[in-house]
């Protein structure tokens, strides 16, 4: 039995890596989708393990079993193997079905003239979907699914409507920049390691730091250099810390990761 607006779904993974047992999770906890109605498939009996064992929905290995059982399919596999799986389901595609896809770099012309359907999204989500603070961008083919798929991913965080040309640099900037964000975790707690901080304590205080931070400019809505000056007072320790990475151009290295990983997903799209 569904509400009446349609929740909770039936939504079938089509790969149960991390980011499908992230989307999962988050919605399962949003009431947006039916655990029990849910399917999931992926070739890898490990990953299937983990994502039973993480969400509470089966998962098999069968891509056809998923399609005819579930009304929404997220495409969560590697951008290399989507025109195998699209080949796969295309025949027993039905207009009842929502194609969601967060593979990295395929376009929805590619994804149209793979399955024969016009209803389809694409979307950048990122890992942090699982603790309800994911950053996402979203196109969708029919302009009638854009409520849906805003919904979904605004349940696991924020999500923004975006022309499809941008998403790339969606994924250049929110969908792998956690990782740049870790490493920078990373980095602050073994400066303070270095100025004799113990790990754990140094690691805690970065990651709160950053955290906090972040919170700063959602919540202010100040720019974030407006930020730094105020933290910034004259001949004072951050001024010192900000002449050392401006030294290190960390600036420049960080729009350089951005544009590394743009770059690699339209590389990964044409691929497709």
């Amino acid at each position: 039995m569904t509400h009446e607006d349609g929740f909770p779904l039936s939504v079938g993974f089509l790969g149960a890596g991390q980011m499908a047992t992230a989307l999962a999770t988050g919605w399962a906890k949003a009431g947006l989708l039916d655990a029990a109605r849910s399917l999931a498939a992926d070739p890898y009996p490990d990953a299937r393990t983990k994502f039973r064992a993480a969400t509470g929905i089966t998962a098999g290995e069968s891509n056809r079993a998923v399609l005819g059982a579930c009304d929404v399919l997220v495409l969560a596999v590697k951008p290399q193997v989507v025109p195998a799986v699209l080949a796969e389901l295309k025949p027993a595609l039905q207009p009842r079905h929502l194609v969601i896809s967060i593979a990295a770099g395929v376009t929805l012309e590619t994804l149209a003239a793979g399955l024969g359907t016009e209803r389809l999204a694409r979307v950048m989500p990122n890992t942090p979907c699982l603790i309800g603070a994911s950053a996402s961008g979203y196109a969708t083919r029919n302009a009638t699914d854009a409520p849906l798929v805003g919904k979904l991913f605004g349940a696991v965080g924020v999500a923004f409507a975006l022309p499809e040309h941008l998403l790339d640099a969606v994924t250049g900037l929110s969908g792998s920049g956690p990782a740049f964000v870790y490493l920078f975790i990373e980095a602050l707690a073994d400066g303070g390691v270095k100025c004799g901080l113990p790990r754990a304590t140094a690691q805690a205080l970065a990651a709160q730091t950053v955290l906090g931070a972040a919170q700063m400019v959602l919540q202010t809505g100040q720019h974030p250099g407006a930020l730094k000056d105020a933290v910034a007072s004259p001949g004072g320790t951050t001024i010192a810390g900000l002449h050392a990475l401006e030294r290190a151009a960390f600036r420049a290295a960080a729009m350089d990761a951005v544009e590394a990983a743009t770059n690699r997903a339209r590389e990964l799209g044409k691929k497709s």
